[in-house]
């Protein structure tokens, strides 16, 4: 499951950063694609499946380090600011969604970057 976890972990990572560049790139177009609602959901989907495959993996498996766990847990909860707020989101979807995104690739990232590493 730990060899999942850091090949779906470098996968979320990617995906949310090129569907949050493709958001903020579509920030002026009137309209969003169908096409890129499904990405956004993919690529929520992906962080989803990381953050609960880390928990599944904290309870059984070697200790992770704190600032790995961390940045998972501020994963979900960005997810669920993006969920409170999706009404305001609807505003400017493109843009909105995008830097959301881009956010959670980037606190994806750091996560990879701090496996093993505590405060």
């Amino acid at each position: 499951m730990s060899s999942f976890h850091l090949i779906w972990g470098y996968a979320s990572a990617a995906v949310s950063g090129v569907v949050g560049l493709w958001g903020v790139g579509m920030a002026r177009r009137p309209g969003t694609p169908r096409v890129y609602w499904w990405a956004i959901g993919i690529a929520m989907a992906s962080l989803i499946v990381q953050v609960v495959t880390g928990v599944f993996m904290l309870s059984s498996g070697p200790d992770p380090g704190d600032q790995h766990v961390f940045y998972g847990v501020v994963i979900a909860v960005t997810m669920s600011f993006v969920y409170i707020y999706r009404s305001q989101f609807r505003k400017s979807p493109n843009l909105y969604y995008g830097l959301a995104l881009l956010f959670m690739m980037g606190l994806a990232v750091r996560g990879i970057m701090t496996l093993g590493i505590n405060f």
